[in-house]
């Protein structure tokens, strides 16, 4: 079976055309990357034991982090996490009482979720 030729300008129009698309994706990866957070990140030095350091290296080879910046992001999102549960339970504490969480109060809630209409 032979094989179809084609024009040479349409050869041409098309390599112009994936040349043109190359272009415009870099430029979208480009403009995705300068909005992104990784470029808006500050570099901090920090000191470690040898003991804590070879935990950290520990961490992230065995638990599937690229680098020990990543776990330690990861640690420190996890800190800001947990404070904020603190702080809605503390508040959820110091508040006034009200009515009781029973099998009504959730039969309640679920009556109204069915009721809503679909979006």
């Amino acid at each position: 079976m032979r094989g179809f030729r084609v024009a040479p300008r349409l050869k041409k129009l098309s390599g112009h055309i994936l040349q043109a698309a190359h272009r415009a994706a870099k430029a979208i990866v480009a403009n995705f990357c300068q909005k992104s957070y990784v470029n808006r990140m500050s570099t901090m030095n920090i000191s470690l034991p040898e003991t804590l350091k070879s935990f950290v290296d520990q961490q992230v080879s065995g638990r599937g982090f690229g680098t020990s910046s990543e776990y330690v992001r990861e640690l420190i999102r996890k800190d800001q996490d947990r404070q904020t549960l603190r702080r809605l339970l503390l508040d959820g504490a110091a508040s006034a009482p009200t009515e009781a969480a029973d099998d009504a109060y959730f039969d309640s809630l679920r009556d109204r979720v069915r009721s809503r209409p679909a979006s």
